[in-house]
């Protein structure tokens, strides 16, 4: 089998559907069937049969379909350590990454990179923190971002540490706040109990939400439209100084702080991109990204 046979079975699985693979793969229908009565002839079983909803494994099919992360890993893995045998920095460093991390903080940081190394390409993949915790654990990626501390333990580095704000374009009277519109956003597990959590502890009824949005960037252009406040961390607001802003704290007055980390598999340093990037991402001084 050719490691683009294993990418089809990979992708197949996830799909269950002739048509999407094909077109996820950029390669056309006629040419997958092919390929996969190809790898059928060679292991002398039948892989999948078709239905009226896509494609059913069978138990053989399966069991390859399921071998197909395994060696895809083996063969990126074997690739890595191929140009990691001079000294030079080079290759694809792949990076997974919130989304709010990706937005704000990330573009920048792989410019200034890559611009010290040339040589090197990325590939990101954005999700939630906890998708992209278990990307990192299972080596799809190598390094990961992520806003909440599930309990890495491996190798883990605070990046940096910041307040959560309630944040309006008009003054707020905080003790009024359940009865004022509230923009609420998609955000990750984590950190909406630790919002849900001081709300709890300050108020006897539940927040007035007036809108349901996507993601926080959609949640910041609703408030600074004036259309409700939203609960947002320090970073996205501050290009807005004119915001009226009041920080979250804990029962003994602390701020609520939200921390974004680095995480990564310790062995993986042993390659030269790798080392060379986390390195580089210890020595960045946060406060002015």
């Amino acid at each position: 089998m050719e490691i683009r046979d294993w990418l089809i079975l990979e992708v197949l699985y996830e799909q269950k559907n002739i048509t999407k693979t094909a077109h996820s793969l950029f390669i056309s229908q006629p040419a997958l069937t092919a390929r996969l009565r190809q790898i059928e002839k060679e292991f002398g079983i039948t892989i999948v049969n078709r239905t009226s909803k896509g494609v059913q494994f069978t138990p053989q099919g399966e069991y390859l379909a399921k071998s197909s992360t395994e060696m895809l890993l083996k063969f990126r893995r074997i690739k890595e350590q191929v140009l990691n045998l001079d000294a030079s920095v080079m290759g694809t460093l792949r990076l997974g990454a919130s989304s709010y991390f990706t937005a704000f903080t990330l573009p920048p940081l792989l410019k200034q990179f890559k611009q010290q190394y040339p040589n090197v390409e990325f590939s990101v993949h954005t999700n939630w923190t906890k998708d992209i915790f278990n990307t990192v654990f299972n080596q799809e990626v190598h390094i990961g971002f992520v806003s909440a501390d599930y309990g890495w333990q491996s190798q883990k580095h605070l990046l940096f540490e910041e307040p959560i704000y309630v944040a309006s374009v008009d003054d707020i009277d905080l003790a009024n706040l359940p009865n004022l519109p509230r923009i609420n956003y998609q955000t990750d597990g984590l950190i909406k109990a630790m919002i849900d959590k001081w709300w709890r502890e300050n108020f006897s009824q539940p927040p007035t939400i007036s809108m349901e949005v996507d993601k926080l960037a959609t949640c910041k252009e609703m408030v600074k439209h004036g259309l409700g406040y939203g609960i947002m961390p320090s970073r996205i607001l501050h290009d807005l100084p004119a915001m009226r802003k009041t920080m979250l704290t804990d029962q003994q007055g602390n701020p609520i702080l939200r921390g974004t980390w680095m995480i990564y598999h310790e062995e993986d340093q042993d390659l030269n991109v790798m080392k060379a990037f986390v390195d580089f991402i210890k020595a960045v001084d946060f406060t002015q990204h």
